[in-house]
């Protein structure tokens, strides 16, 4: 039956975290004393310079996507990486073609300039 399995993982993953809040809920914690900068702007440690709400280019999205397309790309492969000798030509052949898409949307990205930092 996995699929009490499954149940009762989300069962317990479910009641871990609202069974924390749940507990400092009744034991009412909180601070004793709030200090004076807990609504202040942190910045790694230094003085937050001019407005907290600051328009981002677009770029950087761009390349933080990317970044992303490509890690889970990793987080693919080396599973399958570790499996290669049970899986068989098929799973090559698979994982070749997969490569070969994410191949043409980097070359696609870098054709449009999308990774170029000006």
């Amino acid at each position: 039956m996995p699929w009490l399995n499954a149940a009762l993982f989300l069962l317990i993953a479910a009641a871990i975290p609202l069974g924390t809040l749940l507990g400092a809920r009744l034991l009412r914690v909180k601070p004793k004393k709030v200090p004076p900068t807990r609504g202040d702007t942190y910045e790694c440690g230094e003085e937050p310079e001019g407005p907290a709400w600051v328009r981002f280019h677009p770029r950087y999205y761009v390349v933080a996507l990317v970044f992303v397309l490509f890690d889970v790309e990793a987080a693919f492969l080396l599973p399958w990486a570790l499996e290669i000798r049970d899986l068989g030509g098929l799973a090559i052949a698979d994982m070749a073609i997969f490569l070969g898409i994410l191949t043409l949307g980097w070359v696609y990205a870098l054709r449009k300039g999308a990774l170029r930092w000006q």
